[in-house]
């Protein structure tokens, strides 16, 4: 079956950018450049644009143009005991730069107040921080705690500063607790505005993300991948995977 002609268009800008002859950062022809040197009507070169759009390899700048997007490594994180977000950049000669929290008190809805077992409604501590790989957005934690620590001393939570011995530390030095254990769950939906804004992704919904405490961490997909260990494995981190 013959291929579409947006498709074909398509493919040839695709091998432009693979090749390097349309570099991360520059602006495509106007779509009336681009219907001249393909010889095709001005819908059929929308469709080819688009088609590269909803794949991530071009973007359009209202008033400016379309253009190349910027090409980001993924970051791998290994899914096991021990791995600090922190120093598994750092060991990988990265830079990693986090946020001061934003602080702020909520009423806990069900999805928040399940995990924390504490009535539907009730008063939560969230803390919220974005976080960068050498200057790229990489992603937006946001953890919440239960009101009834700060009323047995562990008022640090309320801080809008960084507790830098990490919370798990400080609430075993403050109130004995000790944490046992963790569960990750990795869910994919589309990004919120602010979360868009942040990665700098479309906010239309194309671009999927990956979302005594609960912690809910945004990931853009695209920018990172993730390792699960089980049993014996060395301990180097793999490299990204393409694809």
């Amino acid at each position: 079956m013959a291929q579409a002609k947006y498709r074909k268009i398509a493919q040839d800008l695709l091998e432009q950018i693979r090749s390097g002859a349309v570099r991360p950062g520059d602006q495509l022809p106007s779509e009336l450049e681009l219907g001249d040197k393909y010889s095709a009507s001005r819908n059929t070169i929308r469709d080819a644009v688009k088609w590269l759009t909803l794949r991530g390899l071009v973007e359009a700048k209202p008033g400016q143009g379309t253009f190349a997007a910027q090409r980001v490594q993924p970051f791998v994180t290994t899914l096991s005991e021990g791995n600090g977000w922190l120093s598994e950049v750092s060991n990988r000669s990265g830079t990693a730069m986090v946020t001061v929290p934003q602080v702020g008190i909520r009423s806990a809805p069900r999805y928040i107040a399940d995990r924390l077992h504490v009535p539907e409604g009730a008063q939560v501590i969230t803390r919220r921080q974005e976080r960068y790989i050498d200057r790229t957005p990489s992603s937006v934690q946001t953890t919440a705690y239960s009101m009834d620590l700060v009323r047995q001393g562990a008022t640090r939570l309320l801080d809008a500063e960084n507790i830098t011995e990490g919370t798990v530390a400080y609430l075993g030095e403050r109130l004995g607790l000790r944490q046992v254990g963790h569960r990750d769950r990795l869910l994919v939906r589309p990004p919120e505005e602010d979360e868009a804004r942040f990665f700098r992704l479309p906010d239309d919904g194309r671009a999927p993300v990956v979302p005594f405490r609960v912690t809910f961490t945004v990931f853009p997909a695209g920018r990172h991948q993730f390792v699960i260990d089980s049993g014996e494995v060395p301990k180097d981190p793999p490299g990204p995977a393409e694809g």
